[in-house]
C-alpha cells in the first residue's frame, strides 16, 4: 500500500539576523555550485577571506530590519503552508518542510518522511520558474539522501509550475484585491530573482519561464503593452546578469513620468529578504530619490487561502501524474 509524502523546499534563511548565524547560513549558501559556479579553487578563497568576513556583518544588519517576533519572515510562512497543508489532508499524506540552506533542512525532512515509512515521495520546490541555481539544488539534494536508504520510494519531482492557471490566477486575485483597496498604480513591475546569463546560454529555461509567468499574469489582469514591465533583481558578482534590472528601472521610471508604481515578485512564493528589505525598504528609497513619489510592494501569496488551494491542484495533479 503506497503512503504518500510530500516534500516542500525553499531557499532557506538563517536562524538569527546576527553575523554568526548569518555567515554559518551564507557559507552553506556560497558553497553551493549550484549558486555559484566558479571553480572552488577559485572561488573558495574568495568566499572565506573576502565575502564572509564582509557580507555577513552587512547582511545581518538587512535581516535585522525584517525579523519578526515570531522569527524569520520565509520560515515562518513555510511553517504556515506546511500546517495548513496538513490540515487540508488531515492525516492522509504526510507533510515535510526542508530548506536547501540552514534548517530545517532536507535531510531533516526526509528523515522524517522515512520515520513516517513513506513509499511515495513528491517533491515540491516552490520556485515556481525551474532553474538550474534554485531547482537543481533541492534534487540534488534529496537524491544524495535518497541514495543512502534501503529502499528507494517511488518518486516525483515537480519541476515548475510557472504557467499553471492556478498559479497564475491566484497572482491576479492577489493583486486585484489590492487594487480593489488602494487602486492600481500606472504601472506595474514584475520583478523575478536574476541568474548571469551566462547559465540561460548553457540551456538554463529560467528567462523563458519568467518571461512566461510575467505575460500570462498581465493577460490575467488585462495590462496593455507600456503599463507592465518584466525585470530582473538581487544581482551580485561580476558576471552580467539577465536584464532590464529592477534598480535601473528605479531609477529611469521617474525620468518618464512615471511617479508611481507597484512590484510584484512571482517568482518569490513566500516573502524574504529580497523582497521585504531590497524592495519594499531599499527599492522605496531608490525611487524616492530618482523623483518617484510612492512604491508599493505587493506582498507574495504566502500562507494566503488561495496560495493553499494553488498549492493542493498542483500537488494532485502530481500524483495523478504517478497512478
Amino acid at each position: 500500500m503506497l503512503k504518500t509524502g510530500i516534500l516542500l523546499t525553499n531557499t532557506g534563511t538563517p536562524d538569527a539576523p546576527t553575523p554568526r548565524a548569518v555567515r554559518r547560513y551564507l557559507r552553506e549558501f556560497l558553497s553551493d555550485p549550484h549558486v555559484v559556479q566558479l571553480p572552488r579553487a577559485i572561488w573558495l578563497p574568495i568566499l572565506y577571506g573576502l565575502v564572509l568576513p564582509f557580507r555577513s556583518h552587512r547582511s545581518a544588519k538587512l535581516y535585522q530590519k525584517i525579523w519578526t517576533i515570531e522569527g524569520s519572515p520565509m520560515r515562518v510562512m513555510m511553517e504556515k503552508i506546511t500546517a495548513q497543508l496538513k490540515e487540508k489532508w488531515g492525516g492522509e499524506m504526510e507533510i515535510a518542510l526542508g530548506m536547501n540552506y540552514g534548517s530545517p533542512s532536507i535531510q531533516q525532512a526526509l528523515d522524517y518522511l522515512r520515520g513516517k515509512q513513506v513509499n511515495n515521495l513528491i517533491v515540491l520546490p516552490l520556485f515556481p520558474q525551474y532553474s538550474t541555481t534554485t531547482t537543481a539544488s533541492s534534487f540534488d539534494r534529496v537524491h544524495t539522501i535518497l541514495s543512502s536508504w534501503p529502499t528507494l520510494p517511488a518518486s516525483h519531482f515537480v519541476l515548475d509550475y510557472a504557467d499553471h492557471p492556478s498559479y497564475i490566477q491566484a497572482l491576479a486575485n492577489s493583486i486585484q484585491e489590492r487594487w480593489k483597496k488602494a487602486g492600481p498604480s500606472p504601472h506595474l513591475l514584475i520583478s523575478f530573482h536574476g541568474i548571469p546569463e551566462r547559465l540561460v546560454r548553457a540551456g538554463d529555461p529560467y528567462r523563458d519561464q519568467c518571461e512566461k509567468t510575467a505575460a500570462l499574469l498581465a493577460q490575467a489582469l488585462r495590462l496593455p503593452t507600456g503599463k507592465w514591465t518584466l525585470c530582473f533583481q538581487s544581482q551580485f558578482g561580476y558576471d552580467k546578469w539577465l536584464q532590464p534590472s529592477l534598480h535601473s528601472l528605479l531609477t529611469e521610471l521617474p525620468q518618464r513620468g512615471i511617479k508611481q508604481v507597484d512590484v510584484i515578485c512571482p517568482g518569490f512564493a513566500v516573502d524574504c529578504l529580497e523582497t521585504l528589505e531590497e524592495i519594499a525598504i531599499r527599492g522605496q528609497e531608490t525611487f524616492l530619490h530618482a523623483g518617484g513619489k510612492l512604491l508599493r510592494y505587493l506582498p507574495a501569496l504566502n500562507a494566503s487561502e488561495q496560495h493553499i488551494e494553488m498549492l493542493v491542484k498542483i500537488i494532485n495533479r502530481a500524483i495523478l501524474q504517478k497512478v
